[in-house]
């Protein structure tokens, strides 16, 4: 059997078999689609060589797109992760092809993250203007991406019957569909409430847009009022310029100011992973060196 028809199978596997997300399917689609446009002929599994892998990596070392753009390794990364899960399927599944373990990850220099100190989250917050409908939405959203450290894609999908104010809590699935319990601050489930009382709607969702520009099926279609990835960016890119804040600030940016907060005050790295709903520590450990006390205790001790 040809490489693309394995491929096929493949994907079919991870949505079926896997539950995997569309957007991971699409992801892993693309990326091994770039692998068989390089290879320029649809092989057998069993003549894929480490060789042609190394020529692969190459390839994508040197590519360049239409608008003159490299990958970075961690891309070049993904390619490689999409690769190795393909050929760990066809290894599982009696097919002799190369052995994934030969297929070395580029090494990447090591994370760093952006985070907001507590005196510009206040001046964030106190950017908005409260006395408009609209500011109160977007006072609720910045309280509640601070207070939870959502994911945007979680924080959009979000429905009225799914957030228990009086508990100030709700269940989300994150990555992977895999659910958590999510905790809501009281400031934060204070500012939900007021922004839904001033609602006159009925709609699902608990952030909706203002429905200007629709047409009248539209507005009335309680998907079509959820909000969007990109407005939820430009409301906190707007209010983080409003506070004169320089610094990049995204959805992202109160994520990370969350887990740092949660370290700082003597949270357990294992409770801030099952928080924000990481499936490896390895990812949650980034936080450490923002908050290591340790080091800020023996550097007052012995520097002069």
């Amino acid at each position: 059997m040809a490489i693309k028809k394995n491929i096929k199978d493949f994907l079919e596997y991870l949505e079926v078999a896997q539950n995997k997300s569309l957007k991971t399917i699409e992801n892993y689609n693309h990326y091994l689609k770039r692998f068989t446009d390089f290879l320029s002929e649809d092989i057998e599994p069993k003549n894929l060589s480490l060789q042609k892998v190394n020529n692969y990596r190459l390839f994508l070392n040197r590519y360049i797109d239409d608008r003159g753009r490299t990958l970075s390794i961690k891309t070049q990364n993904f390619h490689l992760i999409a690769l190795r899960a393909f050929l760990k399927y066809l290894t599982k599944n009696d097919i002799r092809t190369l052995a994934p373990e030969k297929i070395e990850l580029g090494k990447i220099p090591e994370r760093t993250v952006e985070v907001l100190s507590r005196e510009e989250l206040d001046r964030i917050f106190a950017a908005v203007d409260i006395a408009k409908s609209q500011g109160r939405r977007d006072l609720a959203i910045l309280h509640t991406l601070y207070s939870t450290g959502l994911r945007v894609s979680e924080l959009i999908s979000l429905n009225r019957d799914q957030v228990d104010l009086k508990r100030r809590e709700f269940m989300v699935r994150g990555k992977g569909k895999k659910p958590r319990i999510v905790f809501l601050s009281k400031l934060a489930a204070e500012s939900i409430e007021k922004q839904l009382k001033m609602r006159d709607d009925n709609f699902k969702p608990v952030f909706v847009n203002s429905g200007k520009g629709q047409t009248k099926a539209d507005i009335l279609d309680d998907e079509k009022r959820r909000l969007s990835r990109v407005s939820i960016e430009n409301i906190v890119r707007k209010y983080a310029l409003k506070a004169g804040i320089i610094k990049k600030v995204t959805p992202h940016t109160l994520r990370h100011s969350y887990a740092t907060e949660l370290l700082i005050n003597g949270a357990d790295i294992r409770s801030v992973q099952e928080m924000l709903g990481h499936s490896s520590i390895t990812t949650t450990q980034i936080y450490t060196h923002l908050t290591n006390k340790k080091l800020r205790e023996i550097h007052e001790k012995f520097h002069r």
